[in-house]
């Protein structure tokens, strides 16, 4: 099948980082407290990093940090610090894109790989050329590129030197997320880390003599989302992916829940897998990711640029649509009863799902639930509330609790429940 192909999932957080370890992952990226383009994720401490990068390394992952800010002269000192800091937790890559930094990093971490990011603009395979010369392991390809694209990448680069692409998730309108918008609207600079996402906003027109008048424009019924694009899914062109020569499939997302990142991480894993195994296999189940992939909040999905220029209907509301809502992850397991940190209310009685990292969704119903201090409770309503639950199905730890949008309607009226 040509190159082996890794599997580069998401994590913003220590939890999230067990998770995509334990349901897929090949290798995972992750953010430290400064220097990462995605400074609202809970992102690392250097305790938890070391912590993380042992539980990965221990299941044979992978861990890339991320430092791919463009960097100011202020930022230099602290970056090289930084940078000591990253080469005695010995992480495998770190991901930079402002030259300064490359050279920084090359003089501090001289043991660990360094990956350039797709904030760096990388279209052609002259670029991935240069930056092999600068001690470069791999290439984020710009999400601009097409597969045809990417392919003649592949026969122009030295055969040691490796491509990474963005396969599934949120896409910016910006050039290879190279934005302005945050830091002109808001002072909140996308190129360091503090997006707002004002391409996702809800824009109206006003015209200047009438300046408190703000007229509606309407694309649909919603209204207009003019920058927003949906989300990046190639799920079903994995075979297009691999003959491409890409070395790692790359979702994205540290800002989101652990249940994306399990779904995200399952479910591509299975495709590659049973491509791998027979591509007739892969067929087979292409209604199976197709379903699951969908069980994760999400934009509607496109295939971004890989097939050429995407469809102006790439742009419309911004909202995210998920058939399922997200109740926790088993942290612990107290005799028969799970653990979790609760996300979202549910009530006695549910009939919920058991997610389980080998892929198997197994239906279960709530018997109970307990509070921390031993009361018996009819419903969980209170985020991050630890909570005691008694199944009529056996889970273990690191099992996701999820319950369908259907179910959560008609929990709300009473009717999903016991009598």
């Amino acid at each position: 099948m040509g190159r082996p192909v890794e599997l580069l999932v998401p994590a913003g957080s220590p939890e999230v980082l067990r998770i995509a370890v334990l349901y897929g992952a090949d290798a995972v990226y992750i953010g430290g407290e400064a220097f990462s383009l995605r400074a609202k994720a809970k992102n690392f401490s250097t305790e938890e990093m070391e912590a993380g990068i042992r539980f990965a390394h221990d299941h044979g992952v992978k861990v890339y940090v991320t430092a791919n800010i463009f960097a100011h002269n202020a930022d230099l000192k602290e970056a090289g610090d930084y940078f000591e800091e990253l080469e005695g937790l010995r992480p495998d890559a770190v991901i930079i894109s402002d030259p300064g930094m490359v050279s920084l990093f090359r003089e501090k971490c001289p043991g660990i790989d360094l990956h350039i990011s797709t904030q760096a603009n990388n279209t052609n395979y002259l670029t991935f050329r240069f930056w092999h010369g600068q001690g470069a392991k791999r290439v984020v390809s710009a999400r601009e590129l097409s597969l045809s694209e990417l392919k003649e990448i592949r026969e122009n680069i030295p055969g040691d030197m490796e491509i990474e692409t963005f396969v599934h998730g949120s896409m910016c309108i910006a050039y290879s997320g190279r934005c302005l918008m945050s830091s002109f609207l808001t002072s909140r600079s996308a190129n360091r880390g503090e997006c707002t996402h004002p391409c996702r906003w809800k824009y109206s027109v006003v015209e200047e003599t009438r300046p408190s008048e703000y007229m509606p424009v309407f694309e649909n019924e919603r209204g207009t989302f003019i920058f927003n694009s949906r989300d990046l899914c190639m799920i079903e062109h994995i075979p297009e992916l691999m003959e491409a020569g890409i070395d790692s499939f790359k979702i994205e997302g540290r800002m989101k829940t652990a249940l994306y990142v399990a779904v995200t991480a399952r479910t591509y894993r299975k495709a590659i897998d049973d491509y791998l195994t027979s591509p007739a296999l892969y067929k087979e189940n292409m209604g199976w990711y197709v379903d699951e992939i969908s069980k994760c909040a999400c934009r509607s999905y496109t295939t971004g640029f890989f097939f050429g220029k995407p469809d102006a209907r790439s742009f419309e509301d911004g909202t995210y649509i998920s058939g399922y809502v997200f109740l926790g992850v088993v942290s612990e397991k107290d005799g028969k009863r799970a653990v979790i940190e609760q996300k979202n209310r549910f009530f006695k009685g549910d009939r919920i799902e058991i997610m389980k990292p080998d892929g198997r969704n197994i239906e279960a119903r709530v018997l109970s639930i307990t509070d921390e201090e031993g009361n018996l409770m009819e419903s969980a309503p209170h985020p991050k509330q630890k909570l005691f639950l008694e199944l009529d199905r056996d889970c273990e730890v690191f099992d996701i609790l999820r319950m369908s949008k259907r179910q959560e309607e008609l929990s709300g009226t009473g009717s999903g429940r016991e009598k």
